[in-house]
């Protein structure tokens, strides 16, 4: 029988193992720059990854103090003020709400990772550019693409799709049994996805920071690629074709393999939306609403614009633009052209709304309003222009504040849509759908919504807006709604453009 001085020093042994197995299985955050890579170490808080401010400080030569309660982390005169109460971040007088608090970790202060693009990249001198989902952490002026993989077995034939975005030119070669696909860029965003193998495409690994490499089956006898630029995506498509002994099974084994067919094109039609346009109210001197707490408007509905992005980036891949990404003031003209001009297909417009009365909480949705004086004058008259041949031609020319009456359908029914997805789920005064004479949606020349997510002049309703998990409710319930609306578009149901 063992002593248990011998039983104890097993367990101890097996204990320390394990520690070490946990450490050496943390995941890392890749920080790339013209320098090359440095793995900066994550730490798990629950479900969320969380970073050390001392790491951070190491890799971006910062100062951190711990005083009175507050942390202060300093660059070069440039301070963001944290508390481990609350899940803010204070920029220069500025609130930025992070996804959650910082927490003490022995002698450590963690900070949510989120907290390098919605705090530290507004005070540091050279660009940052989180890319949450592969880890990796661009610094400075990189090409580092988004890119997404999707697989398609085709019977006797396979399709691999590559988007990257924003565009990237490829060049694709084979050597042996794998093909190499050499991207233009100096790094890549990209998690390659499990292959369910029809014997043609094996695995897609990374093989550099900016290679792909497609590991080949069996049944693979020859390929062709397609490029093609979308929007801001270059979109690379290999069809895989089998090898001319490629049998058929239940055919005898003497009869000839017929020829392949026609592959069919299984892309996706392309998206009525490809870019959204988020406004977030005021800013610069226009605070908005201020909250019986100090929130302020301007402030709030930038924090929201910017985790809106990214839940809409992120889970459907389309382009999103904000208005404002600092404290800057713009005229309302000014944020329809943002709109304008980089050819959206959604136009939202995002503010906190103040009353009198504390009591009245709650989110409310609106459509521009026009006046039956107002659709009388905007009727189109054709002006005489003349041609860069030569000539003159007559065309309609659509008054800059009437652009939206071409839209009021589409935006009446994509506002119908938000209210549905974000009813059971975040309070909504009545009614919720309004319209209102508001000038930054009249000039707008697509589909276009303001909408109220809230009452700053409430207190319990201010504490709740700034709160990280309501915002990302809201933000799930808007992207929800752009689905719907998007779907709605592809199939024809009530599109104008």
């Amino acid at each position: 029988m063992p002593s248990k001085t011998r039983v104890g020093g097993l367990a101890l042994g097996l204990a320390l193992l394990l520690a070490i197995t946990l450490v050496s299985q943390s995941p890392s955050l890749t920080l790339l720059s013209r320098e090359g890579r440095r793995p900066i170490a994550l730490s798990l808080v629950g479900d969320r990854e969380f970073v050390g401010l001392d790491d951070l400080a190491t890799a971006f030569q910062l100062t951190v103090r711990e005083e009175s309660g507050a942390l202060t982390v300093s660059y070069k005169g440039r301070t963001i003020v944290l508390t481990g109460e609350q899940a803010l971040a204070s920029i220069g007088g500025r609130l930025v709400s992070l996804p959650a608090r910082p927490v003490r970790s022995g002698s450590r202060w963690l900070v949510p990772v989120e907290f390098i693009s919605l705090a530290l990249a507004s005070i540091y001198d050279v660009p940052l550019d989180l890319h949450r989902e592969s880890r990796l952490l661009v610094l400075g002026d990189l090409r580092v693409p988004r890119v997404s993989i999707r697989h398609e077995p085709l019977g006797n034939a396979a399709r691999l799709t590559i988007d990257a975005t924003p565009r990237a030119a490829s060049v694709v070669s084979q050597d042996g049994t794998r093909l190499t696909i050499r991207f233009e860029a100096d790094a890549l965003d990209v998690t390659p996805p499990p292959i369910q193998s029809q014997g043609f495409v094996l695995a897609v690994r990374v093989v550099d920071p900016s290679t792909l490499a497609v590991d080949l089956g069996p049944r693979f006898g020859g390929f062709r690629a397609t490029s093609e630029g979308i929007d801001t995506t270059t979109r690379l498509v290999i069809d895989f074709m089998g090898t001319p002994t490629d049998a058929i099974p239940g055919a005898p084994a003497s009869a000839s393999p017929p020829s392949p067919p026609a592959l069919p094109d299984l892309r996706p039609p392309a998206s009525p939306i490809t870019t959204i346009v988020l406004d977030p109210g005021h800013g610069g001197s226009e605070k908005g609403a201020t909250g019986p707490g100090g929130t302020l408007e301007k402030d709030f509905t930038l924090a929201m614009a910017r985790r809106l992005k990214a839940t809409i980036e992120g889970r459907l891949g389309i382009r999103v633009i904000l208005t404002r990404d600092d404290d800057q003031l713009m005229s309302l003209d000014d944020r329809a052209a943002v709109a304008n001009n980089n050819k959206a297909g959604l136009f939202l417009s995002l503010h906190a709304n103040a009353a009198p009365r504390p009591d009245v909480a709650g989110a409310s949705i609106y459509v521009a309003a026009f006046s039956e004086q107002d659709l009388a004058g905007a009727r189109l008259v054709p002006e005489r222009v003349p041609l860069f041949g030569g000539g003159l031609r007559d065309i309609e020319l659509v008054p800059w504040n009437f652009a939206q009456m071409r839209f009021i359908r589409q935006s009446a029914e994509a506002a119908r849509l938000l209210e549905g997805s974000l009813r059971e789920r975040v309070p909504l005064v009545t009614p919720a759908v309004a319209s209102a004479p508001f000038r930054v949606l009249e000039s707008a020349n697509m589909p276009a919504l303001l909408i109220e997510v809230g009452y700053l002049s409430n207190p319990s309703q201010e504490k709740q807006l700034a709160n990280s998990d309501f915002q990302t409710v809201f933000s799930q319930a808007v992207v929800d709604a752009v689905t719907s609306f998007r779907d709605q578009l592809a199939a024809g149901d009530g599109a104008e453009r």
